[in-house]
């Protein structure tokens, strides 16, 4: 089905909007009923969204099930105290930041000392006075707020940080840190894996017909396409300006060139339309596979799915080529209507005399026609 010179690229999200339409959050833990009926009084006037129990252990619960924005602790509490419920919130693992307030008398400046080393973030004393108590809960309430856009900004920056902007995918710098995780996860539990190289055919001369606008389409929607053919655990990342590298872990020949004619076929499959005529896309892909006799490391696969993808061009593009142990080829033919189809008994002989051709020797049988295997396992990491 064609598509519109309008496509779009799925870059990360910019972060969401920090300050929520939903008012803030409390929990306030005190046993002592009227100084709880207290607290929930002047917040909920004040507008906050207010959950109260009557002990420390509550309290956690409550907490651990998430959208709390800040928690009011009396010291002295039954199964677990205000200062035993802080240590506990301070210790959990987690980038969000929780504002603790403790609850006290005056007299009590040795529990306030204490809490405060602890990680309470202030505390409030009894009796209360109303002005003082919202004051020091909004002042916690923006830190909170403050704390929660950078964490925000951060995390957007990281993802900018590995994703290419135009097509949303991993970048090269981020795709190598993974093939490394791979390459180490593969000699380990010695298990197979491949890479398959995207090239664009003809984006060129697309370029000089319609400019970057066109050009910039084909390379989303290529992208687009690679995305439905791959499995959550795949690593699909921009390789260059109109290539594309897509690590399969724990993956065979026969599933490599699954995958392969899963993306030749999205390619070939949906035209572009542009300045009223509809313009066909095609892709040369190159696919290496590891372990095998000349592939040993990481830089001597990327070598080996180059030379596949540069034999591919070769052979007048829009094709697939795999560089298997000893050299072997597979090119098959085929419009992405129709199936390909190699020779029954053999894989598709390459022109090239630098590449053997290889037998189906029937260990492999299901690689006559890749389109007809079953979808791909989603193996864990």
């Amino acid at each position: 089905m064609p598509i519109s010179e309008d496509i779009r690229g799925a870059p990360p999200s910019a972060p969401a909007e920090l300050l929520s339409s939903r008012p803030p959050r409390i929990v306030v833990a005190d046993d002592d009923r009227l100084a709880r009926q207290m607290l929930v009084s002047i917040l909920h006037k004040a507008g906050f969204q207010v959950e109260a129990v009557d002990d420390g252990q509550e309290a956690i619960e409550l907490i651990g099930r998430g959208g709390v924005d800040l928690a009011l602790l009396d010291i002295v509490m039954p199964r677990l105290t205000g200062l035993e419920a802080c240590r506990l919130l301070k210790s959990m693992t987690s980038e969000s930041f929780l504002p603790v307030v403790l609850v006290t008398v005056k007299t009590d400046t040795a529990s306030r000392v204490e809490g405060l080393k602890i990680g309470a973030d202030d505390y409030v004393c009894k009796p209360f006075e109303e002005e003082e108590l919202l004051a020091r809960v909004g002042a916690m309430l923006r830190i909170k707020r403050l704390h929660d856009h950078v964490a925000a900004q951060r995390a957007y920056l990281e993802q900018l940080s590995i994703h290419d902007e135009m097509t949303g995918l991993y970048n090269y710098r981020y795709l190598f840190t993974r093939l490394n995780e791979e390459f180490k996860r593969a000699e380990r539990y010695h298990e197979p894996f491949a890479c398959v190289l995207v090239d664009i055919d003809r984006l060129k001369a697309m370029n000089e017909i319609g400019g970057r606008t066109l050009g910039d389409a084909v390379i989303r929607r290529v992208a687009d396409g690679i995305r439905r053919s791959v499995r959550e655990v795949d690593v699909v990342a921009r390789y260059g300006g109109e290539e594309f590298l897509i690590v399969l872990p724990s993956t065979h020949f026969a599933g490599s060139l699954t995958v392969a004619e899963r993306i030749w076929r999205e390619a070939s499959g949906n035209p572009v339309e542009f300045g009223g005529a509809t313009r066909p896309c095609s892709v040369s892909i190159g696919v290496s596979l590891y372990p095998s006799r000349d592939v040993r490391t990481k830089d001597a696969l990327i070598r080996a799915a180059e030379s596949a993808l540069h034999q591919a061009k070769r052979e007048g593009g829009n094709r697939i080529c795999v560089f298997q142990q000893h050299g072997q080829i597979y090119t098959p033919t085929g419009s992405a209507e129709q199936p390909a189809q190699p020779p029954p008994g053999k894989l598709r002989r390459s022109s090239d005399p630098a590449f053997v051709a290889a037998q189906d020797d029937a260990r492999e049988p299901q690689t006559r026609r890749g389109t007809d295997l079953p979808p791909l396992p989603r193996k864990p990491l």
